[in-house]
């Protein structure tokens, strides 16, 4: 197939126009998709900020206690999605129903770090870190992760492209920090390079200048190739991007990020990890039950996220998603119909080669003889057990002492993936 004046992806996410001296990353974005051989596998991680209710977002509908513990903001057994029999979704996420009983979305119930601290913060930083109870640690797993992957794991442009790691939103996230080049998008259609958009970020404002002082050869020698795929993104007009039919994102930060990260997924830029986050979580008073700040959460949360699958297509056979929150709330709600500050919660895993319906990991129980410190559900699963196997397993990065520095694995990998 020869370049004619114009190429146009069939998605039309991504235009380039005119004949002059057409980069090779744009050639690579143009065609690559069409080759099987070159698609890259990606990782998304989103998080849940505030300490998400683990008990009330997948519901162990099946234990007595649950209901005896929280008599105002339970979930009722008639309105549980039931999945299995014990375990069910909150009402508000229908939306994950279909991709339950497609077998490509999974659950770990009783998942989280074993760290035991009850801070936000701290909580927050060891996860995003991999090491938890370790502040001095500089950078993130997700950054970390993409050191000495195998050329396999990735397609031809994700290892020159900048936008391989990506966040969605104002600023870095911890996660991201470290020597691989990361950048922050707040919004694509104020993306730039060199102040020229009056609108941009600053993080986008310094984009050029970042690359072309640098010393490093490799972010050196990708430089103009980024500023032509930044440029190309602007002229494409982002704003009048059609997500596919069925993709229906909820109104709002979370939703707008998903939607901007499947247009660049779509794109072919090279994207290979990429993070989101939500917050809103933290409810210590009026938590609600089947309505409430717990189900409008829940609903944005799980709308965007199932829009976000449908949206991909094809693609999702390429793509993972995990979420994680930093810990669990209390088993018992408090006085003020809500929830404290917990211990264990819930992932959930979705993906193509995710072998879905089906809640893994090992339930402690709700007995008072169960709970952690007698108060919170109890961790069985520490979140990098889960995140090894992605990082491992999927995206083909053995070195998980490098990834995961101080994690002893004691057990298998839990084999959610195909």
């Amino acid at each position: 197939m020869s370049l004619t004046r114009r190429i146009f992806l069939r998605n039309g996410a991504l235009a380039v126009v005119g004949t002059a001296a057409l980069p090779s990353f744009l050639t690579r974005a143009a065609f690559g998709a069409a080759d099987p051989g070159t698609r890259s596998k990606r990782l998304v991680v989103i998080f849940q900020r505030g300490a998400a209710d683990g008990l009330n977002i997948v519901v162990p509908h099946g234990e007595a206690a649950y209901y005896s513990m929280r008599p105002t903001i339970h979930i009722p057994k008639k309105s549980v999605i039931d999945l299995d029999g014990f375990f069910g979704l909150h009402p508000a996420m229908s939306s994950f129903e279909p991709l339950w009983k497609q077998k490509h979305l999974a659950i770990i119930h009783a998942s989280g770090s074993p760290d035991p601290t009850r801070s936000h913060f701290d909580a927050q930083d060891f996860m995003e870190s991999g090491t938890p109870g370790v502040k001095a640690t500089d950078d993130g797993w997700l950054n970390r992760c993409l050191h000495g992957l195998p050329a396999n794991s990735m397609s031809v442009a994700s290892d020159s492209s900048a936008f391989r790691a990506i966040a969605l939103g104002p600023s870095l996230p911890r996660i991201l920090l470290g020597k691989e080049p990361a950048v922050a998008i707040n919004n694509l259609s104020d993306f730039s390079v060199g102040g020229k958009n009056p609108k941009a970020a600053p993080i986008a404002n310094t984009f050029e200048a970042m690359y072309e002082h640098s010393v490093d050869a490799v972010m050196h020698g990708t430089g103009q190739e980024t500023f032509d795929a930044v440029k190309t993104l602007r002229a494409a007009d982002p704003s009048k991007y059609a997500p596919a039919a069925g993709a229906n994102y909820p109104k709002g930060r979370f939703g707008d990020s998903l939607r901007q990260l499947a247009q660049l997924i779509k794109a072919n830029v090279g994207v290979q990890v990429a993070f989101a986050d939500l917050g809103g979580w933290d409810h210590h008073v009026n938590e609600g039950s089947t309505q409430g700040q717990i189900a409008n959460v829940l609903g944005d949360f799980s709308r965007s996220i199932a829009a976000f699958w449908n949206d991909l297509g094809d693609l999702g056979e390429d793509t993972v998603v995990v979420t994680m929150s930093e810990f669990g709330r209390t088993a018992r709600e408090n006085g003020n119909r809500g929830t404290d500050h917990g211990h264990a919660n819930v992932m959930f895993v979705l993906g193509g080669p995710v072998r879905g319906g089906k809640v893994y990991g090992r339930w402690p129980g709700l007995d008072q003889s169960q709970l952690y410190e007698g108060r919170d559900l109890a961790v069985t699963t520490d979140f990098r057990l889960v995140l090894s196997e992605m990082v491992s397993r999927y995206l083909g990065n053995r070195d998980l002492k490098s990834v995961f520095p101080g994690f002893e694995q004691t057990g298998q990998f839990l084999q959610m993936l195909s």
